[in-house]
C-alpha cells in the first residue's frame, strides 16, 4: 500500500457528443512531486482535471485519488483552484477563505490561526477587509490560492494558477507551490507557462487531442530531446573544427552541430587543442517549450 501513487488516472475517456475530449489518458502522481500537465487550447486538461476532481464523470476508466475512488470525505483533502474563478464578489477578503475553510471541514478558530499566516505570508493581510470585486486581478488569485491551500490539502490542483499575476506575485506564488511539495504535497498543475513548468515541476504530462504525448521526468524528458549540438563561448577566431558540420553565431556564443562520430567532449578536446580561449562550454538541451512546439507540431501532421 506504501507504494501506491496519490493519483491514479487509467484509460480515462470523456467524449461530448462527437467530440472526444480525452481519449484512453492514464497517468500517476506521487507525494511530494509537483506534475506539470500542458498542452494546446482544448487538449483535454481541464476536462482531465474536472474529472480527477469528480466534477464531470469519465465515460470509462477508472480514477483513484489516495487508492480509493473520490468521495464527500476525501474531497475534503483536495485543494482546487479552478481557471474559472470562483470568489463571492460582495464577500470580504477573510469571509471568503473562512467559508471556503469551514466547507472544508476546519474549525473556526484554526480556520482564522491559517487565513491569517496565509495572508501574511502573501502580502494580503492589509486587504483583509475589503470585499473581493475591489481587488486586483493579480490580489484575486492570491485570494483564490489561499483559499485553494487554507484547510491544508494532500492533493492541490492548480489549474492555470499564474494567470494574471505581475513578475512579484508570480514568484511568491512560485515559492509558495514549492513549499507545497517540500511538505509532502502532491500538486497538479496545469498551465500555457513553459518556464513555470521548467522551473518547479518534476515530472511533465503533455496532452494533445485527449491523449498523453510526453510523459515522464522533466531531465529525463529534456535529455531524450537533445540534439547532438554544443553551445560553445570563446575569444578570438574558432576556424573550422573536425566533425563539426555546422555553426550557428548568437550574441555571445555560437551553437555548433556535430556530426553523428562525434562526442561534445570529443570536439572539447580538439578546441583546447587548437588553443581556442573557451569561456563557456554546454550541450545544447532544448528548453520545454522548443520540446512543446516539436511534440504538438508532430501530433498535427
Amino acid at each position: 500500500m506504501a507504494s501506491m501513487p496519490a493519483v491514479a488516472v487509467r484509460n480515462v475517456v470523456k467524449s461530448y457528443g462527437d467530440r472526444v475530449a480525452v481519449d484512453g489518458l492514464s497517468f500517476t502522481a506521487e507525494g511530494g512531486e509537483i506534475l506539470g500537465l500542458i498542452g494546446p487550447n482544448g487538449a483535454g486538461k481541464t476536462t482531465t482535471i474536472r474529472m480527477v476532481m469528480d466534477i464531470t464523470k469519465p465515460d470509462s476508466g477508472d480514477i483513484r485519488i489516495f487508492g480509493r475512488r473520490l468521495d464527500e470525505a476525501l474531497k475534503d483533502r483536495l485543494g482546487y483552484l479552478p481557471e474559472e474563478r470562483g470568489l463571492y464578489k460582495k464577500m470580504s477578503v477573510i469571509d471568503s477563505i473562512l467559508y471556503f475553510a469551514l466547507l472544508k471541514g476546519m474549525r473556526k478558530g484554526d480556520a482564522e490561526q491559517r487565513a491569517d499566516a496565509l495572508l501574511q505570508r502573501t502580502g494580503m493581510w492589509a486587504h483583509r477587509s475589503k470585499k473581493t470585486d475591489q481587488l486586483s486581478k493579480g490580489m484575486a488569485q492570491l485570494v483564490q490560492f489561499i483559499v485553494a491551500i487554507v484547510h491544508d490539502p494532500e492533493l492541490v490542483i492548480l489549474d492555470e494558477a499564474f494567470a494574471g499575476l505581475d513578475p512579484v506575485n508570480t514568484e511568491l506564488l512560485k515559492e509558495l507551490v514549492v513549499e507545497l511539495r517540500k511538505a509532502g504535497k502532491v500538486v497538479l498543475l496545469s498551465t500555457h507557462q513553459m518556464n513555470q513548468v521548467e522551473e518547479m515541476c518534476d515530472r511533465v504530462l503533455m496532452v494533445d487531442h485527449g491523449r498523453a504525448v510526453l510523459y515522464g521526468g522533466l531531465e529525463e524528458t529534456r535529455a531524450r530531446f537533445r540534439g547532438n549540438s554544443v553551445f560553445v563561448g570563446f575569444e578570438g577566431e574558432l576556424g573550422p573544427v573536425q566533425g563539426v558540420v555546422s555553426r550557428r553565431d548568437h550574441r555571445g556564443f555560437s551553437e555548433l552541430e556535430l556530426d553523428a562520430d562525434t562526442t561534445p567532449a570529443q570536439v572539447l578536446e580538439r578546441l583546447i587543442a587548437g588553443g581556442i580561449a573557451i569561456n563557456r562550454f554546454e550541450v545544447a538541451t532544448p528548453s520545454l517549450n522548443d520540446i512543446f512546439l516539436k511534440v504538438a507540431g508532430a501530433s498535427h501532421e
